[in-house]
């Protein structure tokens, strides 16, 4: 499989739309659970992630983030960052 580094992944697509926001979709293969993974960086700071492994991850503009494990099941919430925008 064709790959621009070591880490198992080759890119797909990247860039920034009408919006701001940036995006990058990566390839990872058969062998992942989600082999098309991607995600997204906010100009608000907010970002979320589609893992290879199946899991996602939320950061919401004001701090809080949202994890989804890769079963889709259990575990999965809101939690408080403590923080914001650095």
């Amino acid at each position: 499989m064709p790959s621009n580094n070591n880490s198992g992944y080759s890119y797909k697509s990247s860039g920034t739309n009408s919006q701001g926001n940036h995006y990058c979709a990566r390839d990872y293969g058969s062998s992942a659970a989600n082999s098309n993974s991607y995600h997204y960086s906010n100009t608000d700071g907010s970002y979320y992630y589609s893992n290879p492994n199946g899991s996602t991850y939320h950061q919401s503009s004001s701090g809080y983030s949202t994890y989804t494990p890769p079963s889709g099941g259990s575990g999965s919430g809101s939690s408080s960052s403590g923080g914001g925008k650095k």
